[in-house]
């Protein structure tokens, strides 16, 4: 693995994380104890989500490999937990290129000792926040090839960017910067299906300094405008399935999508 010599930021055991409160949901311990204070406060479901959506990225991951896609751009990669995405593709395309962006330095850490590649691949990593876009696509062209196919992820990610940050227009800069054929794997926090809960969320978040907007279908649709979105659609974490047995049908918290880029 590579990772970029310039980041070297201290980290910040004073606030929360939204990488490390989702570490802390998906049972991991590279946490804190004012990463914890905010997820326990959280309803049990918000826990239950979080697998549900992780389970969501380990399939979608596997349907692009299986469907000859090399070359992933994860950004928002969180705590490195197994198995993480790279190790879902690299499974089945052992010379896959996966890059990974975060812009809590914790994650840095762990990637350098966690995000270790098959021997025929690579994975990189570089420590950026999804605000800077510019700076992502930079460090990605370094290793990644932009004349072939590549999928970029967003797992979980722009719940966290709010409204005036210009979501939409963010997500957009790093989709067209794809090649065509590239694919866009995305997942957002909602209360569409848990609407008693959206306040004591939104609330516990806040008061641990993390701003939180979860959004409606319609406000997550925007997100896919031009792009062919592959069936089954824009759905609930648990509603998406390819060529794989059926998850159980359950309420989730996060819709997700996979889309082509034409």
């Amino acid at each position: 693995m590579t990772a970029d010599p310039s980041a070297g930021s201290r980290i910040d055991t004073s606030r929360p994380h939204p990488a490390r409160v989702y570490d802390w949901l998906l049972g991991g311990k590279d946490n804190y104890p004012v990463d914890e204070e905010v997820a326990a406060k959280l309803p049990p479901e918000a826990r239950l989500n979080a697998m549900r959506n992780r389970a969501f990225m380990h399939r979608a991951a596997a349907w692009l490999a299986g469907n000859g896609i090399d070359q992933f751009l994860d950004i928002g990669t969180g705590i490195p937990t197994e198995p993480n995405l790279h190790q879902i593709v690299q499974g089945i395309v052992p010379s896959a290129r996966i890059a990974y962006a975060d812009n809590d330095p914790i994650v840095l850490r762990h990637a350098e000792a966690l995000l270790v590649s098959s021997p025929e691949g690579s994975t990189d990593y570089i420590e950026a926040d999804v605000r800077k876009p510019g700076t992502i696509l930079d460090h990605a062209r370094t290793f990644l090839d932009f004349n072939r196919p590549i999928a970029l992820s967003m797992i979980a990610l722009m719940h966290f960017i709010t409204d005036d940050e210009n979501p939409y227009v963010l997500t957009r800069t790093l989709i067209d910067a794809l090649p065509s054929g590239s694919y866009f794997v995305f997942s957002h926090g909602t209360a569409d299906e848990h609407p008693h809960l959206v306040k004591s969320v939104t609330t516990t978040y806040r008061k641990g300094e993390i701003p939180l907007r979860m959004r409606t279908r319609a406000e997550i649709e925007p997100f896919f405008e031009g792009l062919e979105l592959v069936a089954p659609g824009l759905v609930t974490a648990t509603k998406w399935y390819k060529d794989s047995p059926a998850p159980a049908q359950e309420p989730s918290g996060f819709y997700v999508g996979v889309a082509r880029v034409p």
